[in-house]
C-alpha cells in the first residue's frame, strides 16, 4: 500500500504545462453551469485537475490510451466525483466518446500532445533515451507493436523513411544502415544499444548542440509505434467538429511535425473559402474558426523556470464560430 500511495505522490507532483494560459484561454467556453470540457490527452491529470478546479459548474472528459495513466488521474481527480469521468480511447475517437457520454458536443477541448510525464519518467516504458530500457514505447501497453519490433523487422528502407520524415533526422540512412547490420548479430531489445549506435553514427562535429544525438531516433519510433500523426490528422477535424459554437480548442504541441498539422487546420477554418473575385462572400464560405492566439505561444522565463518539460511547447486555439455541414452531420449522428 505504501509503494501504491508513492506512486500517487508521483502524479501530485506533475506539473502541466502553461496551466494557468490553457485555463484563461478555454475560461470564455467553460463559464457557464453544465459546460463540457474533454481533455484528449489525459495523462496523469494535470490540466483536468486544473480546469475542474478554476469552473465547478462543469462535466469533464478525460481521454487516454494508457490504461495506466487513467487509473492514476482517476485516483488524482476522485474528490471531483461524477463531475470527471475517464474514457479508455485513442483521441481521435473524442466524436464517440463525447456521443456515448451523451453530449452532442464540448464547450472546451485540450489537446497536450507528444510523450506524457508519466511515460518519460517510467523506465521500463522505454520513451528516455537517458536510461537504458526496453525497446517499448507503447502509449498503449495492450497494443502489439513497440520499437524493438521495428527495429526488428522493418526494412532499411522503411527506417530510413521513419527516421528522416519523423524525426527529422539528417543521417537516417547511415543509422538505418546500421541497425539492420546490427540486428544480424543479435536482436534489438535495449535502448542504450541504440543509443551508442546513433551517437556512433554522427559526426562529433554534428554533436556539439541540439542535446542527445538519439533524440530524434527515439521520437521517430515513437511516433511509428503509437501512429501519433495518423492520429493526429485525424483528431484535428474530429475535435473542431466536436466543438459547439462558442467553445475553444487549445492545443499544445513539442515538436515541429504537430504543430504544422496543427496550424494547417486552423488555418483551414479561420480563413474565407469564397473566390477572390466574389463580390459577396456568402455565409456559408465564411470562417468558422477564429484565431485566439497569434501564431505559437512559448513558454516564458517563469515557466522554463517552473517546468523545463515546457522549453518546447507551442501553443495555439481556436474558437467555433458557426456551424458546418460536418458540424451539424456529427449532431444528427450523436
Amino acid at each position: 500500500m505504501q509503494e501504491r500511495d508513492e506512486e500517487f505522490e508521483a502524479t501530485r507532483r506533475h506539473l502541466p504545462v502553461l496551466l494557468d494560459r490553457c485555463i484563461e484561454l478555454l475560461a470564455p467556453g467553460l463559464s457557464k453551469p453544465g459546460a463540457v470540457f474533454v481533455d484528449c490527452t489525459l495523462g496523469m491529470g494535470g490540466h483536468t485537475e486544473g480546469v475542474l478546479a478554476a469552473f465547478p459548474d462543469i462535466i469533464a472528459i478525460g481521454i487516454d490510451r494508457d490504461p495506466q495513466a487513467l487509473e492514476l488521474a482517476s485516483e488524482r481527480l476522485a474528490r471531483f466525483g461524477d463531475r470527471f469521468r475517464a474514457v479508455h480511447a485513442v483521441y481521435d475517437e473524442i466524436g464517440d466518446v463525447l456521443t456515448e457520454a451523451g453530449f452532442a458536443g464540448a464547450d472546451g477541448i485540450l489537446m497536450d500532445l507528444g510523450v506524457s510525464s508519466l511515460q518519460l519518467d517510467e523506465t521500463e516504458r522505454g520513451f528516455s533515451y537517458s536510461q537504458d530500457a526496453p525497446l517499448d514505447m507503447r502509449m498503449d501497453s495492450t497494443a502489439e507493436l513497440t520499437a524493438a519490433q521495428i527495429l526488428n523487422t522493418y526494412s532499411e528502407s522503411d527506417l530510413t523513411r521513419i527516421l528522416r520524415d519523423y524525426g527529422e533526422e539528417r543521417f537516417a540512412g547511415k543509422i538505418a544502415r546500421s541497425i539492420v547490420a546490427k540486428r544480424a548479430e543479435r536482436p534489438w531489445d535495449r535502448s542504450a544499444d541504440l543509443v551508442d549506435l546513433v551517437r556512433a553514427c554522427i559526426p562529433a562535429a554534428k554533436r556539439t548542440s541540439g542535446g542527445n544525438p538519439a533524440k530524434r531516433t527515439f521520437q521517430a519510433l515513437r511516433i511509428e509505434v503509437n501512429g501519433e500523426l495518423e492520429v493526429l490528422e485525424r483528431a484535428l477535424p474530429a475535435a473542431v467538429d466536436a466543438l459547439n459554437v462558442g467553445g475553444r480548442l487549445v492545443i499544445e504541441s513539442y515538436q515541429s511535425l504537430e504543430d504544422r498539422l496543427t496550424k494547417r487546420e486552423f488555418a483551414r477554418g479561420t480563413q474565407s473559402s469564397a473566390p477572390p473575385e466574389w463580390p459577396v462572400e456568402p455565409e456559408t464560405h465564411r470562417p468558422y474558426l477564429k484565431a485566439i492566439t497569434r501564431g505559437a505561444e512559448k513558454a516564458d522565463q517563469v515557466e522554463l523556470d517552473r517546468n523545463p518539460r515546457s522549453a518546447s511547447v507551442r501553443l495555439r486555439a481556436v474558437e467555433r464560430l458557426r456551424p458546418t455541414p460536418a458540424h451539424m452531420k456529427t449532431r444528427a449522428g450523436s
